[in-house]
């Protein structure tokens, strides 16, 4: 039998105007190896704001019987022509009650079941579920459960990325964001050095609470010392940026080539022979990426994604990732909330504005049914 319940939706319209509403639909009854969860919980991710706002103009939209109507300024609104008259489903994931399965023994098995999903449709008040994607969370609230899997997966992901690319360090910018902490911590139990670079000073006393080592405010007027310094002492010429936008990875790629460069015997036009490498794995800034020469020519800038890498890594090391993070979701991969908003109040003004911000600490749970 299917099942109806509230959903939200976005749509694009070629003219630029983007819809973010709460509509009733209906839930298809699942088959095969799907499950269909009621969801309880489902946290509001950087990566789905990309979908659900994008850099709409949200200070100037209307806001009204459950619904958002913005403008999506140029060149954003051509760059996501592929998505035009698309009423597409928001919410990468979430925790909730398995009310009913197809009929495989793996979907079957989770029927009753309180479960950590990643359904691509988690703000909403039902969802269909891949079982071998669903994470059995036994005593734990779907509450503590909702954040299982993109936080906590990335930032394992980002130390198995290293481990494969045989670095022995690690950068991280923005690091006092939840996945920064939770990356710090990591670190600390596998003993792998980890510099963090952060803007305010709360949030470098924040992280050397947490016993990290070395932390780099940019703020700073000695910044790029304390960078080079940082650098120097953990040979992290490999890192991780989510800002995208601006100069935070140019800052990293000089302050790794002036380290790298101050060891050489031998001067080079053409730079040191240190390799280094950047990751971009979001766009918290959108505008575009500097870059400048002044750190030769030996490094790599690439984009990072957590599907790809989970479909690179492996089934056995997928599995290993998920119950490291199953074993210890309280406390290494923990993630805390200011608010609670319903469906509804996902798209009041206050709301939307403030969650869109993604300011550290800041972070909104949605709880479709309440």
């Amino acid at each position: 039998m299917s099942t109806t319940g509230k959903q939200i939706f976005t749509t694009l319209a070629a003219d630029g105007t983007l819809t973010v509403e709460v509509a009733e639909t209906t839930f298809p009854e699942p088959t095969g190896n799907q499950v269909l969860v009621k969801m309880e919980a489902a946290p509001i991710n950087p990566s789905d704001l990309a979908l659900l706002f994008g850099p709409a103009d949200l200070e100037n939209a209307q806001y009204r019987d459950g619904k958002i109507v913005a403008t999506m300024p140029e060149p954003f609104n051509s760059g996501a022509r592929g998505r035009h008259g698309q009423r597409l489903p928001v919410g990468n994931e979430g925790a909730g009650e398995v009310v009913a399965a197809g009929d495989s023994d793996m979907a079957r098995a989770l029927i009753g079941k309180r479960v950590a999903c990643v359904p691509g449709n988690a703000f909403s008040q039902y969802a269909i579920a891949d079982a071998g994607m669903c994470l059995p969370l036994g005593d734990i609230s779907s509450r503590d459960g909702a954040s299982a899997f993109v936080n906590p997966m990335t930032a394992l992901g980002f130390v198995e990325t290293a481990r494969m690319e045989d670095q022995s360090a690690i950068l991280h910018t923005a690091a006092a964001s939840n996945l920064g902490q939770m990356l710090v911590k990591i670190c600390q139990e596998d003993g792998v050095p980890l510099v963090n670079i952060v803007r305010r000073q709360e949030q470098a006393d924040m992280l050397k609470g947490m016993g990290a080592e070395h932390v780099v405010n940019s703020s700073d007027d000695d910044y790029r010392e304390q960078l080079r310094a940082a650098i120097d002492a953990t040979d992290a010429y490999f890192g991780f940026d989510p800002i995208g936008g601006g100069k935070a990875v140019d800052e990293a790629f000089k302050a790794m080539e002036q380290v790298a460069a101050g060891k050489m015997k031998e001067y080079s036009r053409y730079g040191s022979n240190q390799q280094k490498k950047m990751y971009i794995y979001g766009r918290l800034d959108l505008g575009p990426t500097i870059l400048t020469p002044s750190y030769g020519f030996g490094w790599t800038l690439s984009g990072w994604l957590l599907t790809p890498f989970l479909q690179q890594a492996g089934g056995e090391t997928m599995m290993r990732m998920r119950q490291r993070v199953l074993d210890n979701l309280t406390t290494t991969f923990a993630s805390s909330y200011k608010q609670e908003v319903t469906l509804e109040g996902m798209l009041e003004k206050d709301a939307a504005l403030e969650y869109r911000a993604m300011k550290t600490g800041e972070k909104y749970l949605v709880v479709p049914h309440g």
